[in-house]
């Protein structure tokens, strides 16, 4: 389906215009998917109609998916999560992010088929929620990251039990440090016709100036990805190390397997988006600093690559809640869901941590010391 498709791509219309025929403008969809103008002498536009017509296909059936997959996902998760320390309340903010942005795809499927027809208000409002949504769950999964690395491998529990307003109150400044990063949706975000989309329009933001993209594009690589990929490799490659000391009880083995598949989601998840958007990036500012010209083929197969790759990125909201009902529904997140603190009187008090494990078949506990 997918080669059809791009074969057609290539009976793609070229437009020759010069720089009085436009002024600069930057476009991108709700999959940061691009396709720009030069700023500098002549400039081959490329008709996007194949690339509208893959678009008004695969975008609603990959986002109804993520959509019906990810409420009953974290809807579940949030039935089930019972709020015992500081892990459960990042994830139970972390789901709530997730669900917040999966109500945005409805209307971007619609802006895949139709254009954009809910106006401009709408068009601010659901773009920013998305941003805000986006970068929360990357967040929250970055603060679960550092919880279980200060649990495990320090023996050090963040937040006391009787105090969860200090968790809310940390998760409530990721929320509001978001809300500053999605402050250009609301200032650049209009909904406008778009020419080469058969002038249906499109919600995208209109930046002033080039400079305007090559900075929401680093803040996105550096604080979307690279942060929250180096923060998880350091926290989960440590707690890996130190389960691996000791006894090798199926729960510790069960928790090593569930750590790999947290990091795997991830970078499977990203990673190939990133890569593609920054070839995009690199593309873009060629274009704009020099007379390099990309060939409609080119740009359309690129185009192509942006949109499959960030609608596959935007299922890890449907990912995140399969690990998690596991983790939440056996009590034993990474070896340490419960926790015991006891003082022992060996001549003086002695306080001791203890990682308790929920044994199969046993009323009890098993406490890795």
């Amino acid at each position: 389906m997918f080669l059809e498709i791009y074969q057609k791509m290539n009976a793609d219309t070229k437009i020759t215009i010069g720089l009085k025929d436009f002024d600069f403008y930057t476009y991108y969809n709700d999959s940061y998917s691009e396709n720009y103008e030069s700023c500098c002498g002549e400039l081959t536009l490329c008709d996007q109609k194949s690339t509208m017509y893959f678009d008004s296909i695969f975008i609603p059936v990959l986002y109804s998916l993520a959509l019906v997959v990810g409420l009953v996902g974290n809807g579940l998760v949030l039935v089930i999560l019972r709020i015992m320390n500081a892990t459960d309340i990042f994830i139970l903010h972390l789901c709530l992010a997730d669900i917040l942005l999966l109500l945005t795809l409805p209307f971007w499927a619609v802006e895949a088929v139709k254009g954009w027809i809910f106006g401009i208000a709408l068009c601010k409002l659901t773009g920013a929620l998305f941003k805000i949504n986006f970068y929360c769950g990357i967040f929250m999964l970055s603060c679960v990251s550092l919880d279980r690395y200060l649990s495990i491998v320090h023996a050090v529990q963040m937040y006391s039990r009787k105090r969860p307003m200090v968790t809310h109150c940390c998760c409530l400044m990721v929320w509001l440090f978001c809300l500053l990063l999605s402050i250009p949706d609301w200032k650049f975000l209009v909904a406008t016709e778009d020419s080469r989309r058969q002038d249906r329009t499109q919600c995208v933001p209109e930046y002033p100036s080039h400079s305007w993209l090559l900075v929401t594009r680093l803040l996105y690589h550096i604080l979307g990805f690279i942060l929250p990929a180096l923060i998880m490799l350091f926290c989960y490659s440590c707690i890996l190390l130190r389960l691996r000391r000791g006894s090798q009880c199926m729960q510790k083995k069960r928790a090593i397997r569930v750590i790999v598949a947290l990091v795997l989601a991830f970078f499977i998840s990203w990673t190939p988006y990133n890569i593609t958007l920054i070839v995009d990036t690199i593309q873009i500012n060629e274009t704009i600093s020099s007379s390099y010209q990309t060939s409609c083929e080119s740009a359309t197969a690129l185009d192509l690559a942006l949109t499959v790759t960030s609608t596959l990125a935007y299922l890890h909201v449907c990912v995140n809640p399969v690990l998690f009902v596991g983790l939440v529904s056996q009590k034993s997140f990474l070896c340490s869901h419960e926790r015991r603190f006891t003082e022992r009187r060996i001549t003086g008090y002695r306080a001791k941590w203890e990682l308790c494990l929920p044994v199969d078949g046993a009323s009890g506990n098993a406490c890795l010391v």
